[in-house]
């Protein structure tokens, strides 16, 4: 299996005339892959001739120096995974300075709204650095498909908005959380947390489980006063926030409007790692 460490040598196998008239299938990630990424990959094996899969971690999109610091890299790790599950992806890891050209900024970008919301109020410019490394991944590879999971529910939403405001030729498709069989949302981040951790972050989709049962009887800000009396019962936790809002807008739910699809949105801290999921209220 060859990795590929520069767009030009990825842009040159995709440009082969035998490749020309395939569809593409691209799954971005910031690597320490897990099964969820390998789900991804999966589908778009199914559904295309070419699977891309990139792995890099995008500086601009870390608003905690430290977080970017820690962030776990394991190449080696990942395209033995990926080798094993077919050796006909291609791996696209390329350095900072490859995707930045030594200009290593984001660039602002307006996503209607979407980028105010819930990620976007705690971790300033955190969406302008996704939407730059996404245009520019999507610039080189010049997918047919893109798989996106919807753990980063937000993110999703954002690049659909991203890819419609840019007239970007690229199907997104948006694939189901994949869960560790405790219920935890799997993460790069969950690899960082001790055992104990581990174990007890099954509280988050409990907690979540529950506050889906009670939206349907119960009002929004019930359920999200429900939520943080729960997690102060837990001092091992830190919650940082719980919105239900809108599927397409992402504004906070005030008050449940009949046929709009909900969900609830969460952020937690457990040994000063950031943990975050969300769950449909349908």
């Amino acid at each position: 299996m060859h990795v590929f460490q520069t767009q030009k040598e990825l842009q040159i196998e995709l440009n082969k005339t035998e490749n020309q008239s395939k569809k593409i299938g691209f799954v971005p990630t910031m690597g320490a892959l897990h099964e969820g990424h390998l789900s991804l990959l999966e589908q778009s094996l199914a559904e295309n001739e070419i699977t891309v899969l990139s792995i890099f971690v995008n500086p601009t999109q870390f608003n905690n120096a430290d977080d970017l610091k820690k962030y776990p890299r394991t190449l080696e790790k990942d395209v033995k995974l990926v080798e094993k599950l077919n050796k006909k992806i291609l791996v696209y890891a390329p350095s900072v300075s490859d995707i930045y050209e030594g200009n290593t900024i984001s660039t602002s970008f307006d996503y209607d709204g979407l980028e105010n919301q819930m990620e976007g109020k705690h971790r300033p410019g955190h969406f302008d650095g996704v939407g730059t490394i996404v245009k520019k991944l999507f610039e080189i590879v010049k997918p047919t498909n893109a798989y996106f999971g919807e753990k980063d529910f937000q993110q999703l939403q954002i690049v659909r908005k991203l890819v419609a405001k840019h007239k970007i030729q690229v199907n997104i498709i948006g694939c189901e959380i994949f869960r560790e069989e405790s219920g935890l949302a799997m993460s790069s981040r969950n690899e960082r947390l001790s055992e104990s951790a581990r174990a007890e972050s099954k509280l988050i989709y409990q907690i979540l489980s529950q506050a889906k049962e009670k939206f349907v009887s119960k009002s929004a800000n019930d359920v999200v006063l429900f939520v943080e009396k729960e997690f102060k019962k837990h001092p091992n936790f830190t919650l940082e926030y719980f919105e239900i809002a809108a599927e397409d807008t992402l504004l906070t739910c005030k008050r449940k409007v009949k046929n709009k699809k909900y969900r609830g949105f969460i952020a937690v801290f457990i040994e000063n790692i950031r943990l975050i999921d969300n769950i449909s209220l349908k």
